[in-house]
């Protein structure tokens, strides 16, 4: 199969640093989402100015410097599905980030799972084709290896509810047969999203330090799909306080670099 021919050359006919050059005071960590309110809620929140920006084929990414809690950080919005998201994280790291905390919505496959409440990957089910092309083909791929714990002790801190669990990564938002889902869930899966398997496929590949973490959204463990705040315009309240949740553990992991 061609997703079995794992190439672990590290450079390729194109690389991102022969179309992104570093950007002067690059921020070391970045905070991203893939929801357009909240990222907008984010820069009204927390300011921003413009430093840099993607070179996609159909759009450009803008890259923000904010200064929080005396730390600076880079601020941007994340394209959904994999291919997309890895390429512009690609071209994040060709500018000088180090370190990225990542964070946006998932599908729950257990219906005990709160509303906008916090999931936690350690390990994603890599049904996307972009993983393979960054590790040798394999059924799972682990996640978050190296900050679970402090991000952990941080919501335990502020009492924060949260879940700990294997995320399932699939390209296929229209083909989540009930089916799947079932296999799924006998897997060990709480939830679905569409970029996380990749992510940390990226991150082990370019041995960078990217902590991904999900806002439950949609209920797919029930008899009909239960849409829940999947869309962008609700419960911003609850989603203002995921992005603080990011902003907090990305100040904190860089003080601590």
């Amino acid at each position: 199969m061609i997703l079995e021919e794992f190439d672990n050359t590290e450079r390729a006919v194109i690389n991102p640093d022969n179309l992104i050059a570093q950007v002067e005071g690059m921020p070391k960590t970045a905070v991203t989402c893939f929801a357009k309110e909240t990222f907008q809620r984010m820069l009204e929140n927390f300011g921003g100015r413009k430093i840099a920006e993607t070179l996609v084929a159909n759009m450009n990414i803008p890259v923000y410097k904010t200064v929080y809690k005396e730390v600076e950080l880079a601020l941007f919005m994340s394209d959904v599905g994999a291919p997309a998201c890895v390429a512009a994280l690609e071209d994040i790291f060709a500018m000088g980030a180090e370190k990225i905390v990542m964070f946006g919505t998932c599908g729950v496959l257990d219906a005990a799972i709160e509303d906008c409440s916090i999931i936690i990957p350690y390990t994603a089910v890599s049904d996307e084709g972009t993983s393979f092309h960054y590790a040798p083909p394999s059924d799972e791929i682990k996640v978050n290896t190296k900050y679970s714990k402090a991000f952990q002790e941080m919501l335990d801190d502020i009492g924060c509810s949260y879940t700990v669990g294997k995320t399932w990564t699939t390209d296929g938002i229209y083909r989540e047969t009930k089916q799947k889902v079932a296999k799924r869930k006998e897997m060990g899966c709480v939830c679905v999203d569409m970029e996380c398997s990749a992510v940390a496929a990226l991150a082990q590949f370019r041995g960078k330090d990217i902590f991904q973490f999900f806002y439950a959204a949609d209920n797919l463990d029930s008899e009909a799909w239960d849409i829940r705040s999947l869309n962008n315009k609700t419960n911003l309240t609850e989603k203002d306080k995921a992005a603080l949740l990011a902003m907090d553990f990305a100040a904190q992991i860089e003080k601590n670099s």
